[in-house]
């Protein structure tokens, strides 16, 4: 093996329980615990139709237009698991449809994020499973490699490692590091169970704005 051109195991993988945790919450109060400096990037969207993602990642690392190294990982992976792909934000060629869809749903995996293009998108619209992409075009791949699988990999800046916790909802996806999984779900929980006593006093009507001015006026604004 070398660099470049290799396929790992992952030497640590988040607990079921943690990535069952995560599940409940919503992608925005997980992004504001972790302060909002971690991001995949506005331009990896759902292309499905309406579900939560929820898993432990398998990295792939491609050459932008080639999916030999999808396949594989697809092969490798099953329940429990997200398939997460830099392909480097390439749209000339999908990585993924239909078939290759079809096979990870019967193997049991949780989602497929791709940083680059897919196919067959009015049939990943009508299903529920999670594909997370930055573009569509009908132009199939290439199967030549190389890539590597099971390796740390970047995409819009957000690092992804294998085994941590990938999660998705409309607003995108998120990656939370392995190491700090535990002390950021405590922090999202929190920041959930505030957000949902927030709502209780806007429908009651006791929610206190009085914090807009107060900041304004810290800032030096002129309010008449």
């Amino acid at each position: 093996m070398s660099t470049g051109f290799q396929i790992l195991k992952r030497s640590r993988i988040a607990s079921a329980e943690l990535v069952a945790a995560f599940s409940a919450l919503p992608v925005a109060n997980v992004s504001d615990a972790m302060c909002r400096m971690t991001a995949g990037g506005a331009a990896l969207r759902p292309m499905h139709r309406s579900s939560t993602m929820a898993g432990v990642a398998v990295t792939v690392k491609t050459r932008p237009g080639d999916n030999l190294m999808v396949h594989k990982a697809i092969n490798m992976s099953g329940a429990g698991d997200i398939i997460v792909v830099d392909a480097g934000g390439d749209l000339t060629n999908a990585l993924i449809g239909e078939l290759m869809l079809a096979y990870a749903i019967k193997r049991g995996i949780e989602g497929i994020v791709i940083n680059g293009a897919i196919r067959d998108s009015g049939f990943i619209r009508k299903e529920n499973f999670p594909v997370y992409a930055a573009g569509i075009t009908h132009r199939g791949p290439l199967k030549d490699g190389p890539g590597e699988i099971n390796i740390p990999i970047a995409i819009s800046g957000m690092v992804i490692e294998p085994g941590d916790i990938i999660i998705g909802d409309d607003d995108g996806f998120l990656a939370v590091p392995y190491h700090d999984a535990e002390n950021i779900l405590q922090l999202s929980q929190k920041k959930y169970e505030a957000e949902k006593k927030l709502v209780q006093a806007i429908e009651k009507g006791t929610n206190d704005r009085s914090w807009v001015d107060k900041a304004l006026l810290d800032k030096g604004c002129v309010l008449e």
